[in-house]
Formats: structure tokens, sequence, C-alpha cells
């Protein structure tokens, strides 16, 4: 709960952020060249930020605090501090230098004014990402320590700055110079969050010192797990990348309206996948016994995370594909964004709604497979996901439309409905290949039909409202259809005798 009320705030922030970009911005070139120059710095952050650090450095060092090795454990996080720091400096000066280069890789389809902003914008976010990727070692010390909430609501700080630097240059600055100042926004905020989690990193663990050491067997267990760790995520962001490249041949604003869906469909990945793999993570970390014991008590865990996350992201899935075009009013309708970039928006929800319960339950399993300090088993998987989101990206994307005759913007639709089928992929590779390591795990097909029916019910429910207010503004008719379609998903499960709902409602009377 702590997790998640962390991303939820740094969330709903986040989408406030997009809401202020959207109405300065909508779908132009220069949005296409901010979203672009966002995510390519944000490579480090990828690579040696939460995922790989959570993989590599948390199960050993929750493991030392579990056995009651504190000063063990505090020479383990120096080291992998200074090692970490020493790693990211150099790459962010080389990042810096090699811009130019990137921009061809990530994103060729970009000429003239537009790529030569993006290049201006990266070199500027660079450091910034760097300062990240130190915020996601503080992570791994709260977390170890059951500390959950600063990690994940510092977020709402570089949030917050890059909204200030919109508000205050946005209304009187050309947008290409409205960028830049976005930028140096960002890197503001990106301090700011790695900073405001020092006092309590120091206070849970006032022995850290930043020494480079790799003699200690601890801190080459953490290196030999960060490895195939950081190569998985590598693979990941090679899969985010190429659906860049693949977004920038489709049309002009493809670029930014896959990243204002992105903003959308991370919501339930984050606040329930990740937040539940998080909080089971540091506590799988610390099973104890024999084989059989070992197995049990992550069965358990797992099975019990497994239904949490479904509860949530099933209705999250069916809401994307029924109400997108409410979502997209709600977050972004106003100024240049109107009901046409909405609509556009939606398509892309519906791809993305494919594979996003296989994309959450995967989080979850690949924790299991952390916990037991394996992070090469993941790793593989992760590769056959991204070679066939690569494959079957780029036949949806710029191949399909053409050969159906439909509108190439719809290309946009294809990167996420493709890489949805490729998470489902995985996600089996991932629960075939850890039931045979620890016994049977899953979700209950009743379950799963209850859940399902639910939200099938609730979008039926949401649809009638929304033609009942079809003449209202598009924002407050759009809370209205929304509160609908979650309020009949809640009384729908709860009537079915959905243990979750139960729980859920048992702490709203509390």
């Amino acid at each position: 709960m702590l997790v998640a009320a962390g991303i939820l705030a740094s969330r709903i922030v986040g989408l406030v952020r997009g809401l202020v970009f959207a109405r300065y911005f909508s779908t132009s070139a220069q949005a296409d060249a901010f979203t672009a120059a966002l995510r390519i710095p944000n490579l480090l952050q990828n690579l040696f930020g939460e995922g790989v650090l959570s993989a590599s450095f948390i199960p050993v060092y929750a493991g030392l605090l579990s056995r009651g090795e504190r000063d063990r454990a505090n020479r383990v996080a120096g080291a992998v501090f200074a090692l970490l720091s020493l790693v990211v400096a150099l790459l962010v000066l080389a990042g810096v230098l090699a811009t130019p280069v990137l921009i061809e890789l990530i994103a060729p389809g970009f000429q003239g004014a537009t790529r030569e902003l993006t290049i201006r914008l990266v070199r500027i976010l660079f450091p910034g990402a760097g300062l990240l990727v130190l915020s996601a070692w503080c992570l791994g010390i709260l977390n170890s320590h059951r500390r959950f909430f600063l990690s994940y609501v510092s977020p709402v700080i570089w949030n917050v700055a890059i909204i200030v630097a919109l508000l205050i240059y946005g209304p009187r600055e050309p947008l290409s110079r409205l960028a830049v100042f976005a930028a140096w926004g960002s890197v503001v905020g990106c301090g700011l969050q790695f900073v405001v989690q020092l006092p309590t990193v120091f206070r849970l663990a006032p022995g850290v010192r930043p020494v480079l050491d790799t003699a200690s067997a601890e801190v080459r267990q953490v290196i030999r797990s960060f490895l195939p760790a950081f190569v998985g995520r590598g693979a990941y962001q090679l899969s985010a990348y190429a659906d860049m490249w693949l977004a920038s041949k489709v049309a002009e604003g493809a670029v930014a309206a896959l990243g204002y869906a992105q903003n959308v469909y991370m919501l339930p990945v984050s606040l329930f996948g990740m937040a539940v793999s998080a909080a089971e993570l540091p506590a799988m970390s610390s099973a104890s016994g024999d084989a059989d014991e070992v197995s049990g008590y992550l069965r358990t865990r797992l099975d019990a995370g497994l239904r949490q996350i479904a509860y949530f992201v099933v209705p999250s899935a069916v809401a994307f594909a029924a109400l997108g075009q409410v979502i997209a009013a709600v977050l972004y309708r106003g100024g240049r964004f109107g009901a046409e970039q909405g609509r556009y928006v939606w398509v892309i929800l519906a791809g993305a709604a494919v594979g996003l319960l296989a994309s959450t339950l995967g989080r979850l399993y690949s924790s299991t497979y952390y916990a037991l300090k394996d992070t090469r088993t993941p790793l593989r998987f992760a590769l056959v996901r991204v070679a066939l989101t690569i494959a079957l990206g780029y036949v949806a994307a710029l191949v399909l439309p053409g050969l159906l005759g439909l509108d190439r913007r719809l290309g946009a639709a294809g990167l996420t409905a493709s890489a949805g089928v490729a998470g489902w992929v995985e996600f089996a590779l991932l629960r075939g290949g850890l039931n045979r390591r620890i016994g049977r795990t899953g979700l209950a097909p009743g379950l799963l039909v209850r859940l399902w029916g639910a939200a099938a019910l609730a979008a039926a429910a949401a649809w009638g409202v929304l033609v009942l207010l079809r003449g209202l503004p598009p924002r407050p008719a759009g809370v209205v259809v929304l509160g609908t379609f979650a309020a009949v998903y809640l009384f729908g499960t709860y009537a079915a005798g959905v243990p979750q709902a139960k729980s859920f409602f048992g702490r709203l009377v509390k």
C-alpha cells in the first residue's frame, strides 16, 4: 500500500505534467523532439536504475540485514554506490558527446529543425538521468529497510520542476525555446529527487561510505547478478527504442501520441505490477529453510500477489479498450489537444490493453526469480520478448496499414498491440520455468472469469452513461463515466464473491 501510494502520487502529478505539456505542445514536431529526447538519456536510468539494482543489489543487501550483519551490508552498499557513480559519470560524458549518433539510431525520421532541437535537448537531459540512477541506489537502501513510501513519491519533485518551467515560460516563449526550458526543469528535478532521499538513507544506514571495493564475496555476487539483469533491461530498452524508431516513421505526431498513451498505460503497470513486485522482493529475499520450505513460502506470496495485481489490472485493460477516448479527454483535452488527438491516443491505448495483464504479472514472476538470485533465466525470456516485439512491431506498424488500406497513423496502435502479444509469450515462459522450479503457481480460472465479466459489465454501464451525457463538456462527463465504470466493477466483483473486493470494502469501512 505504501509503494502504491507513493507511485500513485507521482503518477498523478506526472499526468498533470502531461496535461500541461499537451496544452502547449499537442502533437507538434517540438513535442516529438522532447518526447524522444527524454527517452534517450533515460536509457541510463533504465539500464542502471531501479529494475537492475532491485534484481542485483536488494537480494544481497536485504539478506545481510535479515541475518543481522549490518556492517557488511553497509560496506556492500558503499561499494555499489562508488562503482555506480564512476560508471554513470563516464557514460553521461560519452552520451553527451555521442548524441548526434544516438539520434540517428533512435529517431532517424527526424530531420532539420526537429533533429537539431532533439540533439540540444538530449545534451541537457543526460546529466539529470545520471542523478536518477543514484536516486535508484537510494531506493534499494530504503526498500531493503521496508521504507517504501519516500523512494516512490520522490518523482513528484521531478514532475513539479517540469510543470513549473512550463507554466512560467509557456505563455510567452515559442515552442522550441519552451522545450529547452522544460529540459532544464527536468535536470533540476532530478537533482532534487536524489537529494531529498539522502537524509533518510544515512539515518537508516549511518555506516555507508563510498569505497571502490570488488573483493568481497557479496559485492561480487551483486556484480554477477547485475550483468544478466543489465543485459535483460537493455533488451527491454532496445524494444522501447525500436518502438520510437518505428513511430518516427509512421507519421508526424506518432511519437508524441505514443508518449501520451504510455503515460496512461504505465499507470496500472507501475501502480499495481511494480508496487506489488517491489514490496514482495525484500520479503521473498528473506526466505529461509530447506528447499521445500522456501518453495512453499515463495508460492504463497507469489499467488497472493498475482491475485492482487489481476484484481486491478483486468479492469484497467478493459477501460483502455472501451473507454480510451474518455480517458484521453479527461487527462489531455484542452489547448491544441482536441478530439482528434484524443481518438488517436485511444487506439494506441486499445493496442496496449492486449498485453497489459501479462506485463504486470510478469514483473512479479521476475521478482521471484531475483529473490532466488537468478537473473539469467528472466534474461533469456526477455530476449525472446524483444525479438518478437521488434519483428511483430515492424509488420504491424509499417506493413499492415498499407496492406489493409488503413490510415498509416494507426501503425502506432500496431506497435502497442504487437508488444502485448510478445508480453504474453514472455509471461508463459516465466510461469512455466518457475512452476518447474518451485511448484504450481498462477491464477484460478474461476477468478479470471469473474474479473473479466465484472469489467465487461462495468464498461457497458459506462457507455450507457456516456450516451446520456453526450451534451456535457468532455472532462466533467468523462469523470462521471469513469466513476461509473469503477463503481460498477467494485460492486460487481463484491457481489461475485471476489476476496480482493471484500478486503477492499473492509478497508473502506474501517
